[in-house]
């Protein structure tokens, strides 16, 4: 059964999508419409498990979108892909993009396969499939052209004038390498870098440093320089091994404070920014009330002053940054507020502080001394469905602590496979009724926080936990009658239960694990 985004992801999509700024050129929708198929015929490509492998092959450069027909992001795609499509159909060589339904039972192994956790996907196939990149760009129309024709062609432009480097502080980063020579082991190594890398970053390579901006004839070669429009704006590496490299760009490109608020330049770095398990640090605050200059100045000391710690930094508009409030389970009147993710997902929380209080908070955050915040629900006054509504604040006692049997669902509340499944769990629950040692239960993830013994990458996800304390992802069929043969076949007993906790004491290994696990 297909799942939904998992809620993370689900944050960075509507980030994208609400902060894309599509700029429409009159020039380009002629163009499209000069260099549209004829009527009903589509130029974007449709693949599946029969002729998938076939169009790898023959095309050199493809761009593949994985889809569902029920998803809404899919849909909002759908015109703009195929308007970008019948673009770069006229472009030399051709630009092909392609499409494959991946909620097709066929095709989910072509989904399996390239680890599609949610739609639309978009995959970028060169050189028959060698080398297999994550499409990163805009999702408009122009913006898809734009980005995919410098997709194409060498990964690095050669920078033979000034007026090559011109566009090299336009406000974006780009990365070039300036050498003795164009070949060599340095050479050969930042080209490679900037094949893996060119759909996020402009390379380009040169042997004349003098046409770079500030550039000087007289530097030591080989090096790579990184151009950047914020904190010191040029940086430098002459390490050339390829993952040496390749750190040294992602810890360079993104600003040392990133800045949420509404200027479309500062996105990228937003999106970034939330991208990944490492710990990050958050500022959330009104930038035009209040005394935001003596925030920004103290946050910003305290960044220099921790900057050994391996942490990101975001300081947000609260105006602009209602969804990720939201997302987290805060509002607006607890700003000037600081939230801090480590990299386990613990969430640590200050809220209506002080710019003098932010140094010696974040002291005590990383003495280890700060007790984790969690989001949760209320816990309910009554609970008197089949269902059973769990909330962060009371999932230990009811699925851990219960000396039960529970199966637990995580779902989102806007996930059209959860509310397939709600009825269907209903029914299951009603059945079991009679099983006092049986529980049926729901989470809503998008208001609780998840905790980390299970693993939740998409909606609904289902667990199936024993009064001994064992813990397996639900694996069953999807009806109530799968639900109940699946729960009475796997449920313990009070005998087995005391027999697997007899086990477990009896065996030091074992009880570490489950501590581990726990």
């Amino acid at each position: 059964m297909a799942i939904c985004n998992k809620a993370w992801i689900s944050l960075l999509l509507a980030l994208a999508v609400v902060l894309a700024a599509p700029a429409a050129r009159a020039e380009e929708a002629a163009a499209a419409e000069e260099a549209a198929p004829a009527a009903g015929e589509e130029a974007v490509l449709t693949l599946g498990t029969d002729n998938f492998d076939d169009a790898i092959a023959k095309h050199p450069f493809i761009v593949v979108e994985f889809y569902a027909p029920w998803c809404g992001h899919c849909k909002s795609l759908a015109p703009e892909y195929e308007k970008a499509a019948q673009l770069l159909s006229k472009h030399d060589p051709p630009i092909v993009l392609a499409k494959v339904d991946a909620n097709d039972e066929k095709n989910k192994p072509l989904a399996a396969k390239y680890e599609i956790q949610g739609f639309p996907t978009l995959k970028i196939f060169r050189n028959q499939g060698k080398n297999i990149q994550e499409y990163k760009g805009p999702r408009e129309a122009e913006g898809i052209v734009d980005y995919l024709k410098k997709q194409v062609g060498p990964a690095s432009k050669e920078i033979k004038a000034p007026e090559d480097a011109s566009h090299l502080e336009d406000g974006k980063i780009h990365i070039v390498g300036v050498f003795a020579e164009l070949s060599g082991p340095e050479f050969t190594n930042f080209l490679e870098v900037a094949e893996k890398l060119r759909s996020d970053y402009d390379f380009g390579h040169t042997v004349h440093a003098n046409h770079l901006p500030r550039g000087e004839t007289a530097v030591e070669r080989p090096l790579v320089r990184l151009f950047k429009p914020f904190d010191e704006l040029v940086v430098d590496t002459k390490n050339f091994e390829v993952s040496a490299l390749e750190a040294f760009i992602e810890a360079s490109s993104t600003p040392k404070v990133v800045t949420f608020d509404k200027n479309p330049d500062n996105h990228p770095y937003l999106l970034k920014f939330f991208q990944g398990n490492s710990a990050k640090v958050m500022l959330f605050l009104n930038f035009s009330t209040g005394p935001y200059e003596s925030f920004k100045s103290a946050y910003y000391g305290a960044v220099e002053d921790f900057k050994d710690k391996e942490v990101k930094y975001l300081i947000g508009d609260i105006e602009a940054s209602q969804g990720a409030l939201q997302y987290f389970g805060l509002n607006a009147d607890q700003a000037p507020l600081i939230l801090i993710q480590d990299a386990e997902s613990k969430k640590f929380l200050n809220s209506n502080i002080e710019a003098d209080q932010i140094v010696s908070w974040l002291k005590e955050y990383f003495d280890g001394k700060l007790t984790p915040f969690r989001k949760s629900e209320p816990i309910p006054e009554a609970n008197n469905e089949p269902v059973k509504v769990v909330v962060a604040d009371n999932l230990d006692d009811v699925v851990f602590k219960s000396g039960k049997n529970v199966l637990i669902e995580f779902y989102a509340p806007w996930c059209g496979h959860c509310k397939k499944l709600a009825p269907i769990l209903d029914e299951a629950a009603t059945t079991l009724q009679s099983e006092a040692d049986v529980v049926i239960a729901k989470m809503d993830a998008t208001a609780n926080d998840v905790p980390g013994d299970f693993d939740v990458q998409g909606y609904p996800t289902l667990y199936f936990v024993t009064p001994s304390g064992k813990k397996v992802a639900y694996d069953g069929g999807r009806t109530a009658d799968d639900i109940v043969e699946y729960i009475k076949k796997n449920k313990e007993t009070a005998g087995q239960e005391a027999a697997a906790a007899t086990e477990k004491a009896a065996d030091p290994a074992a009880t570490e694990s489950l501590k581990d696990e726990l």
